[in-house]
């Protein structure tokens, strides 16, 4: 019979559980795969933003000999920000793990760290979609927490509107490759001193039907094989097409939100009917700002992309509980490069 006083092993401090489930494969979906996050550590759970608004200028020939004219200096503001916990915790029990020896030779130890690593597999699954509904919040420019409530307005923050670009879907005369143009020049004139590679965009489904439904869309697609070898008129685009400039995905990302009276609500990452457009292969625009963890011994110490931590019941020991968690902010931190595709007629 396993015994619960086994937890007090070093084993399971908070600095080796949270290095193991670090090593967990990551299963954060679209956003986490195409690697735009840069993760940036935070000592504590604060920090802050310099924003640099620079002036470039036309050089007017001078008079060699003479003094030379002074540029114009650009503006520099500080905006704090806070990085928010995130985390989920699960209960093993003495009936979780009596009788465990009875897996084979293997030691007392080893099997009740394999029950560890198995809540810490589920909670991470968990954490890991939470970090991608944030990184899509941040795409679009607000991070939003998973009752729907904003945790930041980016727009807000640096003083910026959102570029919003109508669609047009409901005229059949609207011309989609001039709508992909002011996408794709908006975002170029406001990348500001980054670089990039292309132009993204993360569809709604309903998004996606009014765009492939289009008779502009379908006229330029008649007679043309796209690049990756896909019609997206006759095959699974479901991979993404490249269009106007643009490599176009569906997106479908959503998961289920507990309510107090037990029931669940689903919510899309993406509004219905919407798209979201941004810049791909930029050096400084996309931050992921991890700060120290929640637990005594962290504190101060730079931030991680996850931490896990178990507490045993120190007083009649009955259980321990098993915790995941992130201390975490992703950001844009150029929201002027984010561009909202509409539907409307």
């Amino acid at each position: 019979m396993a015994h619960m006083n086994i937890f007090a092993n070093d084993a399971f401090r908070a600095m080796e559980l949270s290095e193991a489930v670090r090593d967990i494969p990551n299963q954060w979906g679209d956003i986490g795969e195409m690697g735009l996050f840069t993760a940036k550590a935070v000592r504590g759970v604060s920090f802050s933003i310099e924003s640099h608004n620079g002036h470039l200028q036309l050089v007017q020939s001078s008079t060699r000999g003479t003094p030379l004219p002074g540029q114009k200096r650009g503006k520099r503001k500080m905006r704090d920000f806070r990085t928010e916990r995130f985390g989920l915790k699960s209960r093993i029990t003495a009936d979780d793990i009596d009788g465990i020896r009875a897996f084979g030779t293997e030691t007392e130890l080893k099997q009740v760290a394999g029950e560890v690593a198995e809540r810490q597999d589920e909670l991470r699954g968990s954490t890991d979609i939470t970090r991608e509904y944030l990184r899509a919040g941040a795409l679009q420019g607000i991070v939003k927490d998973a009752d729907g409530t904003d945790i930041v307005d980016l727009f807000a923050e640096f003083g910026i509107t959102r570029k919003v670009v109508d669609f047009t879907f409901g005229t059949a005369t609207t011309d989609l490759m001039a709508k992909c143009r002011e996408v794709t020049r908006h975002i170029k004139v406001n990348l500001r001193g980054d670089v990039m590679n292309g132009v993204a965009c993360k569809m709604h489904p309903e998004f996606t039907d009014k765009l492939m439904g289009h008779d502009d869309f379908k006229e330029r697609y008649k007679f043309y094989q796209n690049q990756n070898g896909g019609d997206p008129l006759r095959d699974d685009t479901s991979a993404g097409f490249s269009f106007g400039g643009i490599m176009w995905k569906e997106y479908l990302a959503e998961a289920d939100v507990p309510q107090e009276d037990g029931t669940t609500v689903t919510r899309s990452f993406i509004p219905a009917a919407k798209a979201q457009f941004f810049p791909t292969g930029t050096r400084q625009t996309f931050r992921q700002f991890n700060g120290s963890a929640d637990y005594m011994n962290m504190v101060n110490l730079p931030g991680q992309d996850f931490y896990s931590a178990l507490f045993p019941d120190r007083q009649e020991d009955r259980f321990a509980d098993v915790e995941v968690m992130m201390q975490t902010l992703p950001m844009c931190v150029r929201p002027a490069v984010l561009v909202e595709g509409e539907t409307s007629n």
